[in-house]
């Protein structure tokens, strides 16, 4: 074997250095490297049912798929609670888990025809369960059937930008989630112009489901969000049952996230979640089991 030449032998031991430099760089800061953007998150609105019977373990599971980040829904406001925890134990029960929470889904809607002050109130104490959790946003899920009209989307707009003053003084950000009933057609409009047309936009946030507008919109995630970028700070991924059209497993369905993800402007997102609301091949366990392998394996590189 000949000796290497002297430039060769450097370069040999700079390479060998770097390895061993490697070898020994803790996990957690090796791993940075590559890290992704962003966390992999989770709408645990998924496993509900799984969260029903063992909620600490179904959290632990949801950590070893490689969910990193979750958005919850349920709060308990009158005792201060979620899943059965006060918001101070199930704070420590995520940080011991390695779980953070960025958002949460609360139940706005139960409160859509009552007075202001009795919305204010709860807005309160939902600011108070937010905080205990060390959250970034609270955020508007869904709407009422019986709500949904063009005035009523009005109205809507205007408890949106009060929320929003509310919460942004807390110290926290607001957001609206959509579903499909709001691009409904209502005689040449939709109630989703009007919350974005009639909300300010340092106030209210947007929350877009990917899926919901790819079912129900004549616009598509990417030109929703050229509209306004900076303002969708968060999204639902989901995939759509190439049949029915009804939810599905990652990888299962007809939406074409590996040409959609890195065609989105992604100026104002801060988090996304993967979700299943129901439609399971299986359970939800595998559900997310099967959307985390799929996920990791073919999208979660544009994020």
């Amino acid at each position: 074997m000949q000796e290497p030449s002297s430039i060769n032998r450097r370069k040999f031991i700079k390479q060998s250095g770097l390895l061993m430099s490697a070898a020994m760089m803790p996990v957690s800061g090796f791993s940075m490297i590559n890290q992704s953007k962003y966390k992999m998150g989770l709408q645990l609105f998924t496993i509900r049912d799984a969260m029903e019977k063992d909620p600490i373990g179904s959290l632990k599971i949801a950590r070893a798929l490689g969910y990193e980040d979750l958005e919850i829904y349920g709060y308990n406001e009158e005792q201060g609670s979620y899943y059965g925890f006060k918001a101070s134990e199930f704070k420590r029960i995520l940080d011991d888990i390695g779980l953070t929470v960025s958002s949460g889904h609360y139940g706005f809607s139960d409160y859509f025809k009552k007075s202001e002050d009795e919305l204010k109130r709860y807005v309160d104490k939902c600011i108070e369960g937010a905080l205990a959790l060390d959250k970034s946003y609270i955020t508007w899920p869904w709407l009422h059937p019986d709500y949904r009209t063009i005035e009523n989307f009005k109205l809507l707009a205007d408890k949106l930008n009060m929320i929003g003053a509310q919460v942004t003084n807390a110290g926290l950000g607001f957001a609206y989630h959509n579903h499909g009933f709001e691009f409904e057609d209502h005689g040449g409009q939709i109630g989703y112009d009007v919350i974005l047309n009639g909300t300010d936009a340092n106030l209210v946030k947007l929350q877009l489901d990917l899926y919901w507008v790819e079912h129900s919109s004549k616009l598509s995630p990417e030109k929703w969000i050229a509209k306004q970028p900076e303002r969708y700070v968060m999204w639902h991924i989901k995939d759509m049952d190439k049949i029915t059209r009804d939810y599905t497993e990652f990888g299962n369905g007809s939406i074409d996230y590996k040409t959609m993800l890195p065609d989105i402007d992604q100026t104002g997102l801060q988090f996304y979640y993967l979700e299943q609301g129901g439609n399971f091949a299986q359970n939800s366990i595998q559900s997310i089991t099967d959307s985390a392998t799929y996920f990791k394996m073919h999208l979660k590189k544009h994020l």
